[in-house]
């Protein structure tokens, strides 16, 4: 990464080179400039460089006459709820997400307790690039209070969308995977309360990765043999900032990202209560639309970005939402992708069906997807997307968040990343081969 990568909705750098305290701080004292009255939450995840930059941006805030919680570590999903629930202007998460450890982030939340929209987050990068900030004087200086149980509102909320005494009978065997993330301090304690029996991995939120971050079949391949070893009915592996849920069977099978999302939506559509139009993003299987279909509602697909989904879901005024990445968004919560929804969700599904975590993922319309990446500059983007055109002038062509190209059961989108200096291709067919052949062709085409 040779420059800061700065989005709508935050920025990301490597410590001491692209992100530094000075740059923090700055970053935050812009934040704070254009935000109403009242106090501001600061969370982090686990990762080592987290309680400095936590240090840097408490004191900036503070000097802006700002008074600060601190929530230290807990998850993204936990902050956004952590917001609504004390009715604070906004907060500061400091996280990375996926990236691997020299790399930390901060991502930004309104008041309203979701990740800032497109417009408010251009509004705080654009005071940031011009300097904007609010120093008070030594009389105004904010004060900063720990936070009792940041956790507890959070955990409330998700046990309301579940039938809690049901999931206790059942007596799950599970385990968690936080890989010393944020994710360990809620999970753990959510799934002893729904009765299950917990193996825990990476519980202490140190940062110290135990594999490599991002929860994809390879990088937890030895997760994976775990849950088959010790007899686990599913696995739950999390991303370090606890937003993003991969699922494992109990035969050690990675079932993914993309089915936390499918098996969530199926549940939700199951409930009259929940039943109702949603929201996927441009990237995301259509499992979920078929789901819908099934259910007679309507699915609607956003730009990437849980921003996008959110004011989507808003918009379309849907029960239930989310993001490929094992991210569902469940509106009785929050706007905000969020892993222990998924895991509880999840566990109510099996308890209410009788069936394995195997037996509902099978049972799901059968799509193959494939994911790839390459190093492309943004400038290079235009002219791939006019070669991708070029190759595929049968395909049904969207340009409103890179270049989505779609046939009748199939599709493929190509964009640049918002946090990586990368170009993402995500391919989706009837069959494994017919997608990576997507992403192979387009790949060559860089």
């Amino acid at each position: 990464m040779s420059q800061l990568i700065i989005s709508v909705s935050g920025l990301r750098g490597i410590v001491g080179e692209t992100l530094t305290p000075v740059v923090a701080g700055s970053f935050v004292a812009a934040f704070a400039s254009q935000l109403p009255p009242g106090p501001i939450i600061v969370g982090r995840d686990g990762r080592s460089s987290g309680p400095m930059l936590r240090d840097a941006i408490v004191a900036s805030l503070r000097a802006c006459g700002r008074d600060v919680v601190n929530a230290d570590v807990a998850s993204t999903p936990t902050i956004g709820v952590l917001v609504k629930s004390t009715g604070a202007a906004g907060a500061v998460q400091i996280s990375a997400s996926h990236n691997p450890p020299p790399y930390n982030g901060i991502k930004l939340f309104g008041g309203d307790g979701r990740v800032l929209d497109a417009v408010t987050g251009a509004k705080i990068r654009d005071a940031y690039l011009q300097g904007t900030a609010a120093w008070c004087p030594f009389d105004q200086i904010g004060d900063a209070r720990p936070h009792e149980d940041p956790h507890a509102p959070h955990f409330d909320a998700v046990l309301k969308t579940v039938d809690v005494d049901a999931i206790r009978l059942a007596k799950h065997k599970v385990l968690i995977d936080s890989n010393h993330g944020a994710g360990a301090l809620l999970g753990v304690r959510l799934l002893k309360h729904l009765g299950c029996d917990v193996t825990a991995l990476g519980e202490t939120p140190d940062g110290q990765f135990e594999h490599v971050p991002e929860p994809t079949a390879e990088n937890l391949a030895g997760v994976a043999d775990l849950v088959r070893q010790t007899r686990c009915a599913v696995g739950f592996c999390q991303d370090p900032d606890a937003d993003r849920l991969a699922l494992i069977d109990g035969d050690g099978r990675y079932i993914g990202e993309e089915y936390t999302l499918a098996l969530c939506v199926q549940r939700a559509l199951a409930d009259s209560a929940t039943r109702g139009p949603i929201v996927i993003n441009g990237a995301t299987s259509g499992m979920s639309e078929r789901l819908a279909e099934q259910a007679g509602v309507k699915a609607f697909r956003s730009a990437v970005g849980e921003a996008n989904v959110a004011d989507m879901m808003i918009a379309k005024n849907a029960t239930y939402g989310g993001e490929g990445n094992g991210g569902p968004i469940d509106p009785r919560v929050g706007y905000v992708r969020d892993s222990f929804v998924a895991m509880a969700q999840v566990l109510d599904l099996m308890t209410s069906t009788g069936k394995t975590l195997a037996q509902l993922a099978d049972a799901l319309p059968k799509l193959a997807i494939c994911k790839d990446k390459a190093t492309v500059s943004a400038d290079g983007l235009p002219e791939l997307f006019s070669k991708l055109r070029k190759a595929y002038p049968d395909a049904s062509a969207d340009e409103s968040d890179g270049l989505r190209l779609s046939w009748p059961g199939r599709w493929l989108l190509v964009r640049g990343s918002n946090t990586e200096p990368i170009v993402r291709m995500i391919a989706e067919a009837e069959s494994e081969d017919q997608a990576q052949l997507l992403c192979d062709s387009a790949k060559q085409l860089i």
